[in-house]
């Protein structure tokens, strides 16, 4: 499809009106869609992906002879949209997710492996993030054993794993090595090599269980305050209350569906994405106000049917746990609450924590947080301190300075 870039700029910028594109960030394109006007017009006046690619790439200010971290920003979503609407014929607004999963193998038969790892994690119905953890870590040692010169898997041995994962402690703490270890381990063992998983085994990388982080009385209070007094938005608040007072994962919050909500019985009831069990919350009437504010009066209107959704346009889900994390730490911050790190995670510890603290079985906490054994709810005892301190025996008369 040969265009100018004033034909296809005509296209972009009245699907961006259609979507609801504020008219700040529609101008934000204009401009940048006469600077690739200006660009291409010299060079035939056609638009190519390859003169994209070269607009991209200044990302350096004339006026200033610095680069420009904006104009970098500007010209790359731009030339995305040119170059998607070339190949398909449309303008695809859907947010861009980070990353792009790690490195990738090259050769024909760690590209095969890879691929029928892939199929065999979709065909077993692992949940998304956990086939993207076990995919990045088996695409990181193929390629790394790409690297060393290697290009097919009978030809390496234990001491392949074993410098893999030597090569990756420059980068990772230890305690996140474990980790890395748990989500290789998977891929070893589908490969059919019991020599490659005996290697991992033999790392020894073992598991740190440090004291779980919890939010202080003072601090949830003041959290729970600036959701109810509307210092934060409906959406933000909505959010931050779930994650506190149910403990659900980032995932689980940004898949909810206006079907998984019973306004009449003040419940949420949804599959959770990491363990596929059924569960169904009560939801505290402050959680119901707020969520029920949102649909109401500030959730944009959408034919997608996630419960919340981007605020600025395309109005589409969240993006994942990076979007979950930034409402929550805006609203920590605008309650006042610094030196926490204002993830989902901390917001579990802190349900888990109130909830042992009101005596509630530990079988029934993993049932709540969706644990898919009761085992990984353990954890959360190191967080009872008053109960901890009774367990202390008392110093012997004798051993007494």
């Amino acid at each position: 499809m040969d265009a100018t870039v004033e034909e296809i700029g005509v296209v972009v910028v009245g699907a961006l009106r259609a979507a609801g594109y504020l008219d700040s960030t529609i101008g934000q394109y204009q401009k940048a869609i006469k600077a690739l006007a200006g660009f291409v017009e010299p060079r035939g006046g056609v638009y190519s992906p390859a003169l994209g690619a070269v607009f991209a790439s200044l990302t350096v200010s004339p006026r200033t002879g610095r680069f420009s971290a904006q104009r970098r920003f500007d010209y790359r979503r731009l030339v995305a949209l040119f170059d998607g609407y070339l190949t398909s014929g449309r303008v695809e607004l859907a947010p861009r997710t980070r990353g792009g999963g790690g490195p990738q193998p090259v050769t024909d038969e760690f590209v095969a492996l890879n691929a029928a790892w892939e199929a065999d994690m979709a065909e077993r119905g692992l949940a998304p993030a956990t086939r993207s953890a076990y995919g990045r870590v088996a695409r990181s040692y193929l390629t790394f054993l790409e690297s060393q010169g290697s290009t097919r898997l009978d030809v390496v041995d234990g001491a392949s794993v074993l410098a893999f994962l030597e090569s990756l402690s420059s980068r990772w703490a230890k305690s996140s090595l474990f980790w890395v270890v748990s989500n290789f381990r998977p891929f070893l063992a589908f490969t059919g090599r019991a020599d490659l998983v005996d290697a991992v085994n033999l790392a020894g990388v073992k598991r740190s269980h440090g004291i779980l982080p919890v939010l202080s009385d003072d601090d949830q209070q003041r959290v729970v305050q600036a959701c109810a007094s509307g210092r934060v938005s409906a959406r933000d608040a909505a959010i931050t209350l779930l994650a506190l007072t149910t403990g659900l994962r980032a995932c689980d919050i940004v898949n909810l569906r206006l079907a998984d909500v019973d306004w009449r019985a003040q419940a949420i009831g949804i599959v959770q994405q990491k363990t596929h069990n059924p569960l169904t919350l009560p939801l505290p009437p402050l959680v119901v106000a707020r969520l029920a504010d949102y649909v109401l009066n500030e959730r944009p209107a959408s034919g997608d049917d996630h419960v919340f959704l981007r605020s600025k346009a395309p109005h589409t889900r969240l993006a994942g746990h990076a979007s979950i994390y930034r409402v929550t730490a805006d609203t920590f911050r605008n309650a006042g609450v610094t030196g926490v790190k204002a993830g989902t995670r901390l917001l579990r510890h802190s349900a888990a924590s109130r909830l042992l603290r009101a005596a509630v079985p530990l079988p029934t906490i993993a049932a709540v947080l969706g644990h898919a054994s009761p085992e990984s709810t353990n954890l959360y005892l190191s967080v009872d301190e008053a109960r901890l301190l009774k367990c202390v025996l008392p110093v012997p008369a004798g051993a007494r300075p």
